[in-house]
């Protein structure tokens, strides 16, 4: 299995989102998945990295030729895919993924998780979409999940698509378990 993380290229201001990714990129590579994630070797991106080869793990790095150019790239990965942009970033990276996950991050870290999850919620893909709740980071956003719910603009099987995790026992196995709708209307 290979499963696509996303997170900060920033390790935050609190030292327990750097641990968490050591932890989870440890958890991964002893379960035997592969990271997919932006290719990166700086913030939670290159901690998460780090973790999984450390441990002996496989890592997918996808990233534009634009970021690779000003240095970026983490040197050490098992395979790393240069593209033309953010666009092709994203493609690339649904395409080797069998699951998304979202650590702590920014706008990207948001943008990236909320195209893989409107993705499955159109039928594009199957595949589990969840939010590794480091710490309590993701609680504002699920909330807003669920005004949007409450207020009629999401339906709540889809809102229920979404996996909701902080540890990484529980993550890998909601991910392992995951069903998706029968329908994309449904």
């Amino acid at each position: 299995m290979k499963i696509a993380v996303f997170c900060g290229s920033s390790a935050g201001l609190d030292p327990v989102y750097t641990s968490a990714a050591k932890a989870l990129g440890q958890y991964f590579a002893e379960q035997q998945i592969a990271l997919v994630y932006g290719g990166g070797k700086v913030g939670l991106m290159g901690v998460i990295a780090d973790a999984v080869m450390d441990a002996g793990g496989q890592v997918y790095g996808v990233i534009p030729v634009s970021l690779q150019s000003k240095e970026l790239a983490h040197p050490g990965l098992t395979e790393l895919f240069v593209v033309a942009d953010m666009h092709e970033r994203k493609a690339k990276m649904a395409e080797l993924a069998d699951a998304f996950v979202a650590m702590p991050g920014g706008a990207g870290t948001l943008e990236e998780i909320f195209e893989a999850w409107t993705w499955a919620q159109l039928g594009y893909h199957t595949k589990p979409c969840a939010f590794y709740n480091v710490n309590g980071f993701y609680d504002p956003l699920l909330q807003m999940v669920t005004n949007m719910t409450e207020a009629g603009f999401l339906k709540p099987v889809h809102a229920n698509m979404l996996i909701r995790a902080d540890q990484p026992e529980l993550l890998l196995q909601a991910v392992e378990q995951y069903q998706p709708p029968q329908h994309k209307w449904a």
